[in-house]
């Protein structure tokens, strides 16, 4: 992937940069394979905004991704490389031998009409999916289980890898992309290679109304607020908050703040936080 840049010929394009999308071959989704989602646009079931800045945005229609790679020792030949408007990561559409057809999360290098393979005795190539317990110590994984069974939950996002680091008993130690430490159940699958579209991360949206075609309203500084609507709201001019550490609309401590809570199930497995 590369980065394509604009002549500034009006101020939104002056600094904004696009994916050449050079990867993608084939527009439309497979039918099969799409399905409407209802977007909530930040409300609950009762009409009330519980998530802001959220709403708008472009028709946009669902990819049943495979997370879960469960058809095991079944050759699948990657037909094509696709778009996918719900995720940052480029997807991967799949034709297996036994006529079934998936979407799963494009790895980087992965090229089209490679055939891929899932199951405990696949080899140690990219887009394979296996075990951990089967995956050598350094190498770089992606949709990873937590788990067994369950399908990926973490190291989805572009560019993202896992790297595993230790094996001890039941369980594989994994250094994430957030650099957090921790240990996993050994019979979780991982796919093998890093998350394709690399350069993601790298893309300037522009201007403002690019943001709202991906579905992001705009923000509003709490210290740009009277007091009734902020904590961090009143004064003349450019005055600071007034407090003694930033705070959210609803008066709780932000920025900086751990809000992961003390007795979730999941602390015994971790080693080290993440910074």
């Amino acid at each position: 992937m590369a980065i394509r840049l604009y002549k500034a010929s009006t101020p939104g394009t002056r600094n904004r940069t696009v994916s050449t999308f050079e990867e993608i071959s084939k527009k439309k989704p497979e039918k099969s394979l799409i399905k409407h989602v209802h977007s909530k646009k930040g409300h609950n079931n009762q009409g009330v905004i519980t998530c802001r800045h959220r709403g708008g945005g472009h028709k946009k229609r669902y990819r049943l991704i495979d997370f879960k790679r469960n058809k095991i020792n079944i050759f699948a030949k990657v037909a094509s490389i696709e778009y996918d408007p719900n995720r940052n990561a480029r997807i991967a559409l799949l034709y297996y031998t036994d006529g079934t057809k998936k979407y799963i999360l494009h790895p980087r290098s992965l090229s089209i009409g490679k055939l891929i393979i899932s199951g405990p005795n696949s080899a140690i190539e990219v887009g394979n999916a296996l075990p951990m317990s089967k995956i050598p110590l350094g190498t770089a994984v992606h949709n990873i289980e937590i788990q067994p069974g369950k399908g990926g939950q973490i190291v989805r996002a572009a560019g993202t890898y896992a790297q595993i680091v230790a094996k001890e008993g039941d369980f594989v130690t994994l250094k994430l992309p957030s650099s957090e430490v921790r240990i996993i159940k050994k019979e979780c699958y991982a796919t093998i290679g890093q998350v394709g579209n690399i350069d993601h991360s790298n893309i300037t949206i522009g201007k403002a109304g690019r943001n709202r075609w991906i579905g992001k309203k705009p923000k509003v500084r709490g210290l740009a607020m009277n007091p009734v609507d902020h904590p961090h709201g009143g004064g003349e001019g450019k005055s600071p908050i007034g407090r003694n550490q930033p705070m959210t609309p609803w008066g709780k401590p932000a920025l900086g703040v751990k809000t992961r809570t003390t007795k979730k199930y999941s602390n015994k497995y971790i080693l080290r936080r993440r910074k």
